[in-house]
């Protein structure tokens, strides 16, 4: 379990978004998704997208928000987002077509997990900039929403 304490910054803050753009190239940030009726609290404990069990607890002087990065080092950063973890869902038509969507979410960093057939893509941002991204998958009728 690891132990957080207190709010370290902002995701938005110019030089602590510049740090967490070079852990991103490093696959090195994590997300800790906090519900409405956790996000009041002083003290909790959740498990990133990662599978990291935190213990967190946040001064009483402080509260928490979107965006809020509990702990980053050189290698990882927790980031606390309010609310359940945006999915995308898609399903391929075929193996070939299973091949490329495959390849074009590796190359373009998504995260994601498998249900079955099923391509989940965890989002971080707006689906139709991720939609975007594979638009000529989707219009030759390789992928769809699942």
């Amino acid at each position: 379990m690891l132990r957080v304490h207190g709010i370290l910054g902002r995701a938005d803050d110019p030089e602590v978004h510049a740090a967490l753009h070079r852990l991103e190239h490093r696959d090195g940030i994590e997300y800790l998704f906090v519900p409405a009726h956790e996000a009041g609290r002083k003290r909790f404990r959740l498990t990133t997208d990662r599978g990291t069990d935190c213990a967190v607890s946040i001064d009483r002087d402080q509260a928490l928000f979107d965006g809020a990065v509990l702990a980053m080092d050189d290698s990882r950063a927790i980031v606390a987002r309010f609310g359940e973890q945006a999915v995308w869902r898609l399903i391929p038509r075929d193996t070939e077509a299973a091949l490329q969507l495959g390849w074009h979410a590796g190359n373009l960093h998504w995260r994601g997990r498998f249900d079955g057939e099923v391509l989940e893509v965890l989002l971080d941002g707006d689906v139709d900039t991720y939609r975007a991204r594979i638009a000529n998958l989707i219009d030759q009728g390789l992928v769809r929403d699942a």
